[in-house]
Order: C-alpha cells, then structure tokens, then sequence
C-alpha cells in the first residue's frame, strides 16, 4: 500500500508525480508550505495543493492531468468556436 510522502518546509522538492496514490486519485505528498518558490516548482510537475483551512496541505496530481504551457498553447479555429458556443461558469 503506498502513502503519501510527508513534505517539510526545506527542501522545496516534491515526489515524481507517478508516485502518486490511484485512490484518492492524485494525491501525492501532505505538509510543506504555500511558499511562492514551493508553489512554482509544484505547478511546473503538474502538481497543485488542495486543502481546507485549519488542515495540512495535501498536494496532487490526478492521472489523467493537464499542464498548459502558455507559451506553446495554440488556440484552434475549432476550440475557438467551442468556447464561444458553451455556457462557462467560473468560480
């Protein structure tokens, strides 16, 4: 059975993200803190901290994820008209 790995506050390194737990889907690691340096290397993994207030951090990264790369995303004739015709809610 594999858990999740403990993070503390240094270094800012994460688990490779294929060590995260089939169910819950994507969790990987508990704890660290919601640093900018610490958030920077997570999101460049794919991984992302979910957690209610008061609680660890539990950070994640689900399979199937999406990483986006602003850079090199390319916005479609077919995905444009797509966004245009649905109905979005941000929240």
């Amino acid at each position: 059975m594999k858990i999740p790995a403990f993070l503390e506050r240094d270094p800012l390194t994460f688990p490779h993200p294929s060590l995260a737990l089939r169910q819950p889907n994507g969790l990987l690691a508990i704890g660290g803190d919601l640093s900018p340096e610490r958030l920077t290397a997570a999101y460049r993994q794919g991984i992302f901290p979910w957690f209610s207030e008061g609680e660890p951090i539990l950070w994640w990264s689900p399979d199937p994820r999406l990483v986006l790369h602003p850079d090199e995303f390319r916005l479609t004739r077919s995905l444009r008209k797509r966004v245009r015709s649905a109905g979005w809610r941000i929240s």
